[in-house]
């Protein structure tokens, strides 16, 4: 629970903040030790956005994470204890409230005698990624903290990276589509009716073409606010469906899979990054089985987390993990099975999972690079062809009177 507090702290300073406690008594006990003198307390009133998302838990982005994890690194690196350190990061967050209190509940943790990991574990203001936690928790124990927060945050700033970049790729396809659509929707419901008055004064038959658009003209007019409902009702629909039924979830995941290009694309970006995490973790002295879990929880495709879990569990029983996905019924890139094979017979999993990511992600980007190039032009044929064909259905009778 978050509890809102007003008080002076040690140097006689008025103070207004938070704190995360599981009660009040324990709320009261964390402001005694940090000398703070309370003059009202209570715990803080979920807001109307925290009851929409089911969640009073901040998620972090990607980009916050990786920032805040070289930063603590850097401090670890040059001497300093990882209390010191995330006293010291607290103050570079105090505009960001969230992250503030997420940094001095940690701080608050490691005070009581806690150890990093344990604090993360323990801190209720932030969802932080299985692997992210594990791989502190291993490497904190190995006295390599700096070099896997400096792995995390590379990872994390690349994954950043790649999200954006596909973001903005896909801007301008997406900005055409919506457009070209809005362009239809306009001509059909105020441009064709228009010309509709001209040909219900002509005294002949409309070819066929017209009298289609015609109609499509007419029952949008009449029904956009119904088609318009049903869309936005479909799109919800879908996205609820997605989040709260696992069997729909898993349907649509694998028609992904097998859809032309994009199928490609999504396989090779989860199996890249399946890689990646995975070799993070093998480095931080993860063991196997745990790094196959946690490796496939970061990906977004629900077949290809159950395919993993499902090795997993066929590595516990004492087979190799490439001998499993081999053996699935979920077939994946052979290339990708047999790169982790020959990792497991000369035991260089860890350098194989690495080259594995880095080619993977370097053949998605050529290839989302080609699917851009050959998108734009198709989507201005598309554009054309429709009006095209709008205005030759509309001026053929035209055409068909003064021949006649």
């Amino acid at each position: 629970m978050i509890f809102r507090y007003k008080g002076i702290d040690a140097s006689g300073k008025r103070v207004r903040d938070k704190v995360e406690a599981a009660s009040l008594d324990e709320a009261k006990s964390k402001l005694k030790s940090q000398r703070i003198l309370y003059e009202s307390i209570e715990e803080e009133a979920p807001s109307l956005l925290d009851g929409l998302s089911f969640s009073r838990r901040y998620r972090i982005s990607p980009k916050e994470l990786a920032q805040l994890s070289r930063e603590l690194a850097m401090y670890i690196r040059s001497g300093i204890t990882i209390v010191s350190a995330i006293k010291i990061v607290q103050v570079h967050y105090e505009q960001n409230k969230k992250l503030h209190l997420f940094l001095k509940s940690v701080s608050t943790y490691l005070d009581e005698g806690k150890n990093f990991y344990s604090a993360l574990e323990s801190q209720r203001v932030v969802i932080l990624p299985e692997f992210f936690k594990h791989s502190i928790k291993v490497s904190e124990s190995s006295g390599i903290l700096d070099v896997v927060l400096l792995e995390l945050s590379r990872f994390l700033k690349e994954q950043d990276r790649i999200k954006r970049e596909v973001r903005s790729a896909f801007a301008y396809p997406s900005f055409m589509l919506f457009i070209s659509l809005i362009m239809v929707a306009f001509m059909l419901t105020f441009v064709v009716p228009q010309i509709t008055g001209i040909f219900e004064s002509m005294d002949q038959e409309l070819p066929a073409v017209t009298r289609v658009v015609i109609a499509a003209a007419d029952f949008l007019q009449g029904h956009y606010v119904a088609i318009l409902g049903l869309l936005t009702l479909a799109a919800a629909g879908f996205v609820l469906l997605r989040r709260y039924n696992g069997a729909f979830r898993y349907r649509t995941d694998a028609l992904m899979l097998r859809a032309p290009v994009f199928g490609t694309i999504t396989l090779k970006s989860e199996l890249g990054r399946f890689a990646y995490v995975g070799s993070l973790l093998v480095r931080s002295g993860v063991p196997f089985v745990q790094t196959i879990n946690l490796s496939a929880n970061i990906l977004n495709n629900s077949v290809l987390q159950r395919l993993f879990g499902t090795a997993a569990e066929k590595v516990v029983e004492g087979k190799r993990l490439s001998t499993a996905l081999h053996e699935s019924k979920v077939k994946i890139d052979d290339a990708f099975v047999q790169a982790i094979a020959l990792g497991e017979e000369t035991s260089q999993i860890e350098p194989v999972l690495v080259n594995i990511s880095e080619l993977y992600f370097e053949e998605n980007r050529e290839r989302i690079a080609l699917l851009l190039t050959l998108l734009e032009p198709a989507l201005m044929l598309f554009v054309g062809g429709v009006i095209g064909f709008i205005v030759a259905a509309m001026l053929l009778p035209i055409f068909s009177m003064s021949i006649q």
